[in-house]
Parts: structure tokens; sequence; C-alpha cells
């Protein structure tokens, strides 16, 4: 490529990387508010999660449309085709996580009947931890760490824990009080989720560590047992 092809090329990319962090500030603002809605039980603060969500898919969509117009135009090769398949499939990460996020807020109103205490606590923990993984691996992208990523990766075993032992006294809660059993089922759902996120924070960590490096992860992330299959 000429010097100023691979000038626009590097402007490109730039811009690229801003659309992604300018969606990963959102995801992260959407999933913590959706956690304190959840342990508070604030509706207007679930609202606003649920309203943000356009926004969201708006980035991700303009990211494509760019990424698109990359590898039509400039037909990227060796790190910079990673770089551009990578961002493609990070953008389309971190839509799915709105998406969970909202769907998390969506269901405060749901659980506002629950009087379980120490589970909706454990749905608190739970999303703090989630919350500090979504950071951590976006810090991680922002810096192409791998080592940052790698440790991203590696704690998706953590999260899973934490899913497994509130699913566990959830439905303790169900089983001792039938009638919590709907509201119970969408705190369920809201772990659930959380757990899906923990998901996707760990394909980006996967997705970071085979843009700087060229390789892949292993196909398995770690898993405590069957629950989650």
């Amino acid at each position: 490529m000429t010097e100023h092809t691979v000038r626009s090329f590097s402007q490109d990319l730039e811009e690229l990387t801003g659309d992604l962090a300018r969606m990963g500030g959102l995801a992260e603002d959407m999933l913590s508010d959706a956690i304190q809605a959840i342990a508070t039980r604030d509706l207007a603060l679930a609202d606003t999660v649920v309203a943000r969500d356009p926004q969201i898919d708006a980035l991700q969509i303009e990211a494509e449309k760019k990424i698109l117009r990359l590898l039509a135009l400039r037909q990227p090769l060796a790190r910079d085709l990673r770089q551009t398949i990578s961002a493609l499939k990070i953008a389309s990460e971190l839509e799915r996580i709105g998406d969970l996020a909202k769907s998390i807020a969506k269901r405060v109103k749901l659980v506002d009947q629950i009087d379980a205490p120490s589970a909706l606590k454990g749905v608190a923990r739970m999303g703090k931890l989630v919350n500090a993984q979504l950071k951590r691996v976006l810090d991680a992208y922002s810096a192409l760490e791998t080592d940052a990523a790698n440790k991203v990766w590696s704690r998706d075993e953590e999260v899973d824990e934490h899913y497994q032992s509130l699913f566990r006294e959830v439905v303790t809660y169900m089983i001792e009080d039938p009638r919590t059993i709907s509201a119970c089922a969408h705190l369920l759902f809201v772990a659930k989720n959380l757990e899906r996120i923990g998901d996707h924070c760990t394909n980006i960590a996967e997705e970071i560590h085979f843009l700087v490096t060229g390789e892949q992860l292993p196909t398995e992330r770690p898993k405590v047992d069957a629950l989650n299959n």
C-alpha cells in the first residue's frame, strides 16, 4: 500500500477503535446500572438501562459498516486483518452484553416481590464480579494486553461458581415457599444472564489473545460441572 493508503487505513482503524470504546463504555454502564437497579429495586434506573439499548445497537451497526468498508477497500493482511475481524466479533459480543443488561433491567419489577435478601445480595455480588470482568477485558483490549485478557478468560470458573451457588439458593426458596416460584424464576434468569455476560467477556478475551498473538486459546473455557452445558 502507498504511504497515503497506509495512513488512511490507520485512521480508519483508530476511528473503529473509538467506536468500540464507546460501545464498551456504554455496555459497562448499562450492566452496572442494571445490577444496581436489581439490588435496590430501582424501577426508574432500570428504565434508563432499557432506554439505552438502541444506542449500543446503533453503534454496532455503524461499526459493522466501517468494518465491511475496510475489508472491501483496504483488503488488510496479517495483523491488520486480525484487528479488523476481531473488531467485528467484539462489536457483536458487546451488543449481546447490552441486550443481556437490558433483559436484567426489565426483570426488576418482576423480582420486586421476592423477600429473599440473601439471594438478592448474591445476585449483586455476582453482578459486581461480572462487571469487573467486563471492565478488565475492555481495558485489556484498549491496551492489547494478552496477560490481562488471559486472566479474564481463566476467571470464568469463578463466575460459574457464583451462578451455581445462587442457583441452589434460589431453588431452595422456591421449594420452601411455592408462592415465590414465579418471582424466583425471574431471579434465576437474571443470574443466568450474568453468567452469559461472563461468557461474552471470555469470548472477548479470546479475541484479544488471537489479535495479538495470532494463536487461539483452548476452545474449552473452565467449567465447574455440567450445569451450564
